[in-house]
């Protein structure tokens, strides 16, 4: 069994801490720089809407979810979270994620994904953490294959999009056999690119 709890944790200039409802204002600014929320393939919410969409994160059983704060501006720069916990067989998902606009294709979603993964496989000790995104949504399922996912497969006609249609939904997986070599790949990565393109 793992047990995931709301934590605070730490890396390379940035602090996912537990999302909470004073984090409206600088989800809501995240959410504007790029207009995110107008991207049929995301989960980022309209403007008007951060607190509730705290409030569902905060509701929604078998989720933990954190704000990315960059430590030394103190500017909140989107959202990720482990979701579809399944303490029983060691499984957690790293999903929910959003990035600012601007900071997006930098060191920042690399960066997040370590510490996510690391706490996952090193501290929680998980058989396995999945990612999911929409079919549509290429930048994303680049960005897991960047990190060193393996597709498992495509579950169609899978869940809602925010204007009614139904999407396929894209399924990786990183085992804990596989984890090693993907933990020094991607620290030699962020290494390498610094806070550029990575």
């Amino acid at each position: 069994m793992i047990k995931v709890v709301p934590v605070t944790l730490e890396f390379n200039g940035l602090r996912l801490e537990p999302l909470a409802p004073h984090h409206e204002e600088g989800l809501r600014a995240a959410a504007l720089d790029g207009e995110l929320w107008k991207l049929r393939v995301t989960s980022v919410p309209e403007p008007h809407n951060a607190l509730q969409y705290i409030g569902t994160a905060l509701d929604t059983r078998d989720r933990v979810a954190f704000a990315v704060i960059d430590t030394r501006s103190g500017k909140l720069l989107g959202s990720t979270s482990y979701h579809d916990i399944l303490p029983g067989i060691k499984r957690v998902e790293i999903g929910y994620t959003w990035y600012a606009k601007s900071v997006q294709r930098t060191h920042v979603n690399t960066s997040c994904k370590l510490i996510l993964l690391s706490h996952a496989f090193d501290t929680l000790g998980c058989g396995v953490v999945g990612l999911r995104t929409d079919c549509e949504n290429f930048a994303s399922q680049a960005a897991i294959e960047r990190v060193g996912a393996k597709k498992d497969g495509v579950i169609r006609h899978h869940a809602l999009r925010r204007d009614g249609t139904v999407r396929d939904t894209v399924m990786y997986s990183i085992l804990r056999s596989e984890w090693p070599p993907i933990k020094s790949a991607l620290h030699e990565r962020l290494e390498r690119h610094g806070s550029r393109q990575c």
